[in-house]
């Protein structure tokens, strides 16, 4: 689908959440020349130096600092403690509040309830990170629905960062993308934690199937079971999912069972 058009230009972004995520996408803003800021929770201030920009241990600091766009990269489930107590009268002006949360609706219906008014907010999803993306974005999909938008232009602007990268575009509804993630990115999520917990390791004999599922076990271990659970507890098509997955096991060890009754 076609992204909001404008011409893009650069902007005033804050990012509230410096971890890892925020540094990785903060890297190629300030390639394209935006003027950055960040707060967080944890002192990131000696990385913020190393790139140039501002760091407000004060979030009310943060937000009267004529920002154009507040990119929200706080873990799923710090997010509510995090945006709850903002004092957003400190905003001094309309503002596009955009999150980068791996689950969607959740976000939307939490800042739906808790922006003024006046805020336009787009709900996106980066459907990468600083591993996948190291090299850069080319071909590496974006997500964005955009539920509440009136400054078509500074959308605009903002979505260009991606699409300027390579990224394919994926304009879809929250619940849309949750459906879609519950089947694809939680699932594979899933088995990849179970294939830990099963202490899966290489051996002198895998076949390029079994070497695949090596690769699942290892990239998912490598994000913490907080975003893990967060997949989980906050996306409500998740929970079907791991049934489903319940039950496909049983008829597994039905029909195996059957077989070798079978057999006998």
């Amino acid at each position: 689908m076609s992204t909001c058009s404008s011409s893009a230009r650069p902007l005033k972004i804050g990012i509230i959440g410096f971890g890892n995520f925020g540094q990785f996408l903060s890297k190629t803003m300030i390639k394209q020349g935006h003027s950055l800021r960040a707060t967080s929770r944890s002192d990131h201030s000696e990385v913020c130096k190393e790139l140039g920009i501002p760091f407000y241990r004060d979030m009310g600091a943060f937000l009267e600092s004529e920002n154009e766009v507040v990119l929200i990269c706080t873990s799923i489930l710090s997010l509510s403690e995090v945006v709850k107590p903002m004092p957003f009268d400190s905003v001094k002006r309309p503002t596009l509040f955009v999150d980068v949360l791996s689950v969607k609706e959740y976000p939307r219906d939490l800042l739906l309830q808790v922006l003024p008014e006046n805020m336009d907010l787009l709900c996106t999803h980066p459907m990468f990170g600083p591993e996948s993306g190291k090299h850069g974005w080319q071909d590496l999909s974006f997500m964005y629905d955009r539920v509440r938008i009136r400054d078509e232009g500074l959308c605009s602007s903002f979505i260009h960062i991606f699409s300027s990268e390579g990224c394919r575009m994926l304009e879809m509804t929250c619940e849309e993308h949750d459906k879609l993630a519950a089947r694809s990115q939680f699932l594979t999520h899933t088995i990849g934690r179970i294939l830990s917990e099963m202490d899966v390791e290489p051996t002198p004999l895998d076949t390029k199937g079994f070497q695949k599922l090596v690769e699942v076990k290892e990239s998912t271990v490598k994000d913490s079971f907080d975003l893990f659970s967060g997949l989980f507890i906050h996306n409500r098509f998740a929970r079907q999912q791991v049934q489903s997955l319940e039950e496909a096991l049983e008829k597994t060890k039905q029909k195996l069972q059957e077989r070798m009754e079978s057999s006998t």
